[in-house]
């Protein structure tokens, strides 16, 4: 049996980690290999959520190993848990080596190159964004700081030694794999890549496992009655996650069908979504705001007519793939999104699930309110389907496991 270490920043107690991670490595361990999960996790959510992700892995022959994540201060914080995660793969490496290192971007993979070079373990470079170009569009580095400028610098350098060095390289869209294939600074080009988008778990999110109960519940405490016409958000707000830009969305919605309500399905910072539908002078009333547990998601989303979001349109957002996205069509949802995030406007133009705007302009936004106006219909069953084949688990573990056998097997190719 292969034994696999995977280094992620995300905690497993944060919701990515237990959408984005978990699955995935519950469903290699068909295949012969078992994995050690070392992850940097926030104290309040470690203390909340640990006994819930152990009973997530009790069944496979996953170990986690979880060391505390620090925020403050900026670059200082990051090299103490880069240490501290250096410190932690040695010591597992020494008890049962490793025959590989799997990675997210950023910290961990100064941790995997380290390996790879001083231990000789394969190194599969799961590029899950263009990460030090997603801190500047993101607003969490800001180049006028010459503390920041060089920290990008170094990354940016430590990346492309990354995509030279590893066995194999994935990533998120269509769009970033063409990008990556294009840099000629990269020395052995092409790149073994294979695209893996974000997936959704089929069953979780399907209207036909809804709770009536507890979805009568929540009707409830939202106060959402039978006519109304629901507009849902799913996700954090803040940093490429355009709030304004969608109150004004919200704002002419709310003008033009009085039933509208706009649900927010976001972990925290409700005080902001309210000060932002404020400042376009949106109905607070017609607000609704709600934290919930993964298995509350699909129940919540499940009210919604429509889901919006809008993702600052950036270079990095090229290599993006929300993973809101494939839980929002699995559940038969037509969005209201942008263009310029990832392969999303192809995905929903494809399918015809939903609305892509080229850009935020009042004209823009009126355009898709005479079209919701005017009876534009959206087939649930289509939409759905259309996850099914683009965002489906099953066909995210089948690619994994392609690449895995490919790094052991010696194999260059790449599917796609």
């Amino acid at each position: 049996m292969k034994k696999i270490l995977f280094i992620s920043y995300d905690g497993m107690t944060d919701p990515l980690g237990q959408s984005q991670v978990i699955p995935y490595l519950s469903g290699l361990t068909k295949f012969g290999y078992s994995f050690t999960i070392l992850s940097c996790d926030k104290p309040e959510k470690f203390a909340a959520n640990k006994q819930y992700v152990e009973k997530l892995l009790e069944e496979f022959p996953i170990k986690w190993v979880s060391i505390p994540y620090h925020k403050n201060p900026p670059v200082l914080s990051a090299m103490y848990d880069y240490r501290m995660l250096k410190k932690k793969a040695k010591e597992l490496h020494a008890q049962d080596p490793f025959d590989m290192v799997h990675t997210r971007p950023g910290i961990p993979t100064l941790v995997a190159l380290w390996m790879k070079k001083k231990y000789g373990v394969k190194f599969l470079n799961d590029v899950r964004g263009f990460w030090a170009d997603e801190r500047v569009d993101g607003g969490m580095w800001n180049l006028a700081n010459p503390l920041f400028k060089m920290v990008y610098r170094f990354f940016k350098k430590h990346e492309n030694e990354c995509l030279e060095k590893s066995d194999h390289v994935t990533c998120l869209t269509y769009a970033a794999q063409k990008e990556m294939l294009t840099w000629k600074h990269i020395k052995n080009q092409p790149l073994r890549i294979q695209v893996i988008p974000c997936s959704a778990d089929l069953d979780l999110f399907d209207p036909l496992n809804i709770d009536a109960t507890l979805k009568e519940q929540f009707r409830k405490e939202l106060n959402i009655e039978a006519g109304d016409m629901i507009f849902s958000y799913l996700g954090s707000i803040g940093g490429w996650y355009l709030t304004d830009e969608m109150m004004r969305l919200c704002k002419q919605l709310s003008v033009k069908f009085p039933a509208a309500k706009f649900l927010f399905i976001s972990p925290h910072r409700h005080d902001e979504i309210a000060a932002a539908g404020a400042r376009q002078g949106l109905d607070a009333k017609r607000i609704i705001t709600r934290q919930a547990s993964r298995h509350e998601v699909p129940i919540l989303l499940s009210f919604s007519n429509y889901s919006l979001f809008f993702i600052k349109p950036c270079y990095s957002k090229i290599s993006s793939s929300p993973t809101k996205h494939g839980e929002i069509m699995a559940m038969g949802i037509p969005v209201i999104t942008n263009s310029g995030v990832g392969d999303v406007a192809d995905i929903v133009n494809k399918y015809d699930a939903g609305f892509v705007l080229n850009d935020f302009s009042e004209a823009a936004f009126t355009n898709v309110v005479n079209e919701i106006a005017g009876g534009k219909n959206f087939d649930k069953e289509t939409i759905r389907t259309a996850a099914k084949e683009f965002y489906s688990l099953e066909n995210a573990i089948d690619r994994y496991k392609t690449v895995y056998e490919n790094i052991f097997n010696g194999n260059n190719s790449s599917v796609n």
